[in-house]
């Protein structure tokens, strides 16, 4: 066996040198940015139905009639399912063994990259009717669109979620004028609503880096394009429920960086309650 080297000797950083030329070191593969903007794309759309039909289901039990309390129990269920397809797919491109579950119940505020809009509290009836269509118009152009992905998983998603979210947008539609078009009360409470949420909506449309890279590849449009045809739909509705749209061009934008308010932390209290006090339980 030979020995070790003599530390003293002027041939030591030599050998070093020969021996790290010649060590078999493994390959760390570089990170794939194109991957990871396809993550963070499948983690923003996941992450923004999670916790919207955490929000509506809040409403379970204590809407203000019968139909609508199933109505918004439906609403929530397709949401949920929805986030099931979104996040099961962000974890099989993620590649680290997690599942849809663990993404949904394991992660901190911090790691959610949801919409602001979503999270905002229910408020009265009309105030959750007002965020449900704002979002809904943008959620039908967004799936219409990915119909088109060049990822056929991302497609196949889009189409059978898109068949949901029609009906969502077209009951949010004709509640929103029947509101606004209704009583001095109702009008009044989809005003206020009105209001209070259209800062949150530009935030829809804010593309960064991601998104470009994304739009590139052709999984996913520009948020920017989907603009337009959200700009239309939404006025149409507002004009015919008397509502006047905002003229405030302000947006309150972070969520998707993982920048939220305080009420989302008080969700996932909520919502991750059972994961984190028993891990792993199964039932």
């Amino acid at each position: 066996m030979p020995s070790l080297p003599d530390m003293t000797t002027p041939y030591v950083a030599e050998l070093a040198r020969d021996a790290a030329a010649h060590a078999n070191h493994p390959t760390v593969p570089a990170p794939d940015a194109g991957q990871e903007a396809f993550l963070e794309f499948l983690l923003r759309t996941g992450d923004t139905t999670l916790i919207l039909g955490h929000r509506v289901s809040e409403w379970c039990g204590h809407s203000p009639a019968l139909e609508e309390d199933i109505a918004l129990a439906n609403v929530a269920l397709d949401l949920i399912g929805q986030t099931q397809m979104w996040l099961g797919l962000a974890a099989e491109v993620e590649g680290k063994g997690r599942t849809a579950d663990d993404l949904a119940y394991l992660r901190d505020a911090w790691d959610f990259s949801n919409l602001l809009l979503v999270e905002r509290p229910n408020g009265d009836f009309g105030h959750t009717l007002m965020r449900q269509f704002l979002f809904d118009a943008y959620h039908h152009e967004l799936l219409k669109a990915l119909q088109g992905s060049s990822d056929p998983r991302v497609a196949e998603i889009a189409a059978k979620a898109a068949k949901e979210v029609a009906y969502h947008l077209e009951r949010s539609s004709d509640l929103a004028v029947r509101l606004g078009d209704g009583s001095d009360e109702s009008h009044r409470r989809m005003r206020a609503a009105l209001d209070a949420l259209w800062p949150y909506v530009g935030e829809m449309f804010v593309s960064d880096e991601k998104d470009a890279m994304v739009a590139a590849a052709g999984i996913a449009p520009d948020p920017a394009s989907l603009k337009p045809a959200w700009e239309a739909t939404v006025r149409d509705v507002l004009t015919e429920a008397t509502l006047t749209i905002p003229q405030s061009g302000f947006a309150h934008k972070g969520g998707r960086r993982g920048i939220h308010t305080e009420h989302l932390g008080f969700i996932l209290a909520d919502l991750q309650f059972l994961q984190r006090a028993y891990p792993g339980s199964t039932w």
